[in-house]
């Protein structure tokens, strides 16, 4: 295989387009009565255990607010199938509109927290606000996964990565090294 190792300037704006951290994921929320539903493109895994992710939230959007003040919420794992759903629920606020019935999504009650997990979703993860620090200057959030619901089939399933554009990719294919010495993987 000949690598080519020639490269054309690209914007820095885009540069998303290759450090997406992980897979969209769509967070729900709850507060004073009302849900939501907002599609996600960046997190980060920031510790084990606890179990913390990172995330920016738009302090403009619907769900910042509702997740300010409960504290809470569920990041949920879509996969391939969900892909028309995650793009209109990006793109609906949530001040006006349920998108769990504008979507066709079931809103089922979590174990430790109020938001309510997705069940079409591969995967929910009750989160509560670990470290609010950063929230005023950055919109980050800091959340601890209190529990954690998966599938148990696939047990790699094809998830959404976003590049930009209104372009996705599908998870590939899996590649195992388990059991190989690191001087194997070297």
């Amino acid at each position: 295989m000949k690598n080519n190792h020639e490269k054309i300037d690209l914007p820095v704006a885009q540069v998303r387009r290759y450090l997406e951290p992980g897979p969209i994921v769509l967070v729900s929320s709850a507060s004073q009565g009302a849900r939501n539903i907002m599609t996600m493109g960046w997190h980060t895994v920031m510790e084990f255990a606890p179990s913390l992710i990172g995330c920016v939230i738009a302090s403009g959007s619907h769900s910042f607010a509702m997740i300010r003040a409960s504290g809470e919420c569920v990041i949920n794992l879509p996969t391939a199938a969900l892909v028309d759903a995650v793009v209109e629920i990006g793109n609906t606020s949530g001040d006006s509109v349920d998108k769990f019935g504008r979507f066709g999504l079931t809103a089922a009650p979590a174990d430790r927290i109020a938001a309510p997990l997705i069940r079409e979703c591969h995967a929910n993860f009750e989160c509560r606000l670990h470290d609010g620090a950063l929230i005023d200057k950055y919109n980050f959030f800091i959340f601890e996964v209190v529990k954690a619901h998966v599938a148990p089939v696939p047990k790699h399933p094809e998830t959404l990565h976003y590049t930009g554009d209104g372009v996705f990719m599908v998870s590939g294919k899996i590649i195992s090294r388990r059991g190989k010495s690191k001087s194997e993987m070297l």
